[in-house]
């Protein structure tokens, strides 16, 4: 019989102890998920400090709501400035995870025109964040994107467009801070004249309209620019004023810029030619002048004669003429031939007071009336000695802008009315009441006049077939800190057409230009700046609605037996 064996019985646990070992192993877990939940609050605290990051604006950036601006249009709806939102690349150079020389070298492919030194550079700056691209395109932002550097952030900002880059830039002028002031607004053109109504929100849904017809801007900027660039002058302007509104339908000063681009702009450029700088215009003040003289009652006759015969000395001056005719010269001629000696002789006669008051009747006395900011006072003589009133007869010692000098010739044409030019496009029948200054007699002559220095005299090369232009021409010496240069000269032609029943003033001016084979060898407006004209008109007369006739013309029938010979090719006077 086998005996029975008793087995050990395991050990048994106290209650209290497996409580413990629950207790410790709850413990253990919990520690654990609230490790787990730190690493998840961890990461989504860094998503969103980076997704904020990313918006330039919170990396100290501009203000950006200054840039939601109202957009610009010429007179015919065509978009010159305007915001849209355009792509930009930044980068948070203390959060790179990646290699900066990777990255660069990757950076440079991407975007070939800076190296990869250049992005380097900006990887290490000790900022938070900088810009690499501020006007990057979908495609790019892709390229970019596929580098996969969580650092590398991109984002939609508004931005300032001018779709027709340099066309209209000075009459536009541009947005940005300064060094003095960080905020982003207009600092030029209508930019900073109408800073207010372009930002506030319940005005800018609605765009301003200038009085600006871009095709006629793009003809004179492209006419202006070969000529400045044929006779490498030092600027250019170029002015088409209505007659009868005051409205400025194209405005040109050269050199140039382009607004959406500014680094690297020279002070030459971003300066407005037509309404900042001051010129004495020379020969171009002979009309008014000689109107000024009618309108006083000093001229009475067309015939009346002044003598020419030889050099004018007077208080220590000479006045001469740069073709002269060595003869007495009646009214017609003495524009037609452009005599300093008879416009001087008939200033004379008309005395300083009364000169002086047409100068200031036609705004001379003042910066030239328009919305810009950018505007330069005229040089007027200090004393008006006997001397200052005849040389300023022929416009030396005076200086104005380019715009004066458009304003004042509309005068001359439109029967006599003096009107405030404005870059704002004018409703129907909206145009200002102005001030008469001449009488509609006097401007009838004066389109007769004008019509034959063209037909006849120093403006012929501004002749455009059909649409009957009449002008004067201008060349002055530059003046200078040692006297007028013999050397170099402002040349301007300043005309109107069709001067059977005025429409537009044309204004074309080189500075400094030197002579070439197209000029044969001169550097007057008469072989400049008088065929720019020329072509300015031929391109845009049909686009302002003037039809060009071969029968249709202002009447000079009675003023052609006054010159007694119609100067020739060989004897054209070089203004």
């Amino acid at each position: 019989m086998t005996a029975l064996v008793a087995r050990p019985l395991p050990p048994r646990r106290m209650t209290g102890q497996r409580h413990a070992l629950v207790a410790t192993a709850h413990v253990r877990l919990m520690i654990l998920m609230l490790m787990i939940a730190a690493g998840f609050a961890l990461v989504i605290a860094k998503i969103a400090m980076l997704g904020l990051l990313t918006t330039p604006a919170s990396a100290q950036g501009p203000n950006f709501g200054s840039l939601m601006r109202g957009d610009i249009l010429d007179r015919n709806g065509e978009p010159l400035a305007r915001t849209i939102e355009a792509w930009t690349i930044g980068v948070h150079p203390s959060q790179l995870i990646g290699d900066r020389h990777d990255i660069a070298d990757k950076l440079a492919q991407a975007m070939p025109e800076h190296d990869a030194a250049y992005y380097y550079s900006r990887l290490t700056l000790p900022v938070n964040f900088t810009y690499l691209e501020r006007h990057a395109s979908p495609a790019l932002v892709n390229q970019i994107h596929a580098i996969g550097e969580p650092a590398l952030v991109f984002a939609q900002e508004p931005e300032r467009l001018y779709p027709q880059t340099t066309m209209a830039a000075h009459v536009l002028g541009y947005i940005g801070p300064t060094a003095k002031d960080p905020r982003i607004m207009g600092r030029a053109g209508i930019e900073r004249a109408f800073e207010e109504r372009l930002t506030n929100p319940a005005q800018r849904g609605t765009p301003i309209t200038l009085s600006i017809d871009s095709r006629v801007q793009a003809a004179m900027e492209s006419e202006l620019g070969h000529a400045m660039t044929s006779f490498q002058a030092k600027a250019a302007t170029g002015v088409v004023l209505d007659v009868n509104t005051g409205e400025v339908i194209a405005m040109v000063s050269l050199p140039v810029y382009n607004p959406n681009k500014l680094a690297g702009t020279g002070i030459d450029a971003l300066r407005n030619n037509v309404t900042q700088s001051v010129y004495e215009l020379g020969s171009t003040f002979k009309p008014i002048t000689m109107a000024t003289a009618i309108e006083s009652g000093v001229v009475t006759s067309m015939s009346k004669r002044f003598d020419a015969t030889e050099p004018l000395h007077i208080g220590g001056f000479t006045i001469h003429d740069d073709h002269a005719q060595k003869r007495f010269l009646d009214i017609p001629e003495t524009l037609v031939h452009s005599s300093n000696i008879a416009t001087a002789r008939i200033a004379d006669e008309i005395g300083k007071d009364r000169l002086a008051a047409m100068f200031t009747a036609m705004g001379f006395g003042e910066r030239p009336t328009i919305e810009l900011r950018e505007r330069a006072g005229p040089i007027w003589p200090v004393f008006w000695a006997r001397t200052t009133v005849m040389t300023a007869g022929y416009g030396h010692g005076i200086a104005v802008t380019p715009l004066h000098l458009a304003n004042a010739y509309a005068t001359l044409v439109n029967g006599g009315i003096w009107r405030p030019t404005t870059l704002m496009k004018l409703a129907p029948g909206a145009a200002p009441a102005g001030r008469r200054v001449l009488s509609e007699a006097t401007s009838a002559r004066m389109r007769q006049l004008l019509r034959l220095v063209v037909t006849q005299g120093t403006g012929r090369k501004g002749e455009a077939p059909g649409y009957r232009v009449g002008g004067k021409t201008g060349t002055a010496e530059i003046a200078g800190a040692g006297g007028y240069s013999k050397k170099s000269n402002v040349s301007t032609f300043a005309a109107a057409f069709p001067m059977d029943a005025p429409r537009y003033v044309v204004v074309a001016m080189l500075d400094a230009p030197i002579a070439n084979a197209e000029s044969a060898g001169q550097t007057t407006a008469a072989w400049t700046v008088a065929p720019v004209v020329s072509r300015v008109i031929s391109r845009t007369g049909a686009m302002l609605g003037v039809l060009p006739s071969t029968t249709r013309d202002v009447d000079v029938s009675e003023l052609l037996p006054l010159l007694w010979h119609a100067p020739g090719e060989d004897s054209a006077d070089p203004e």
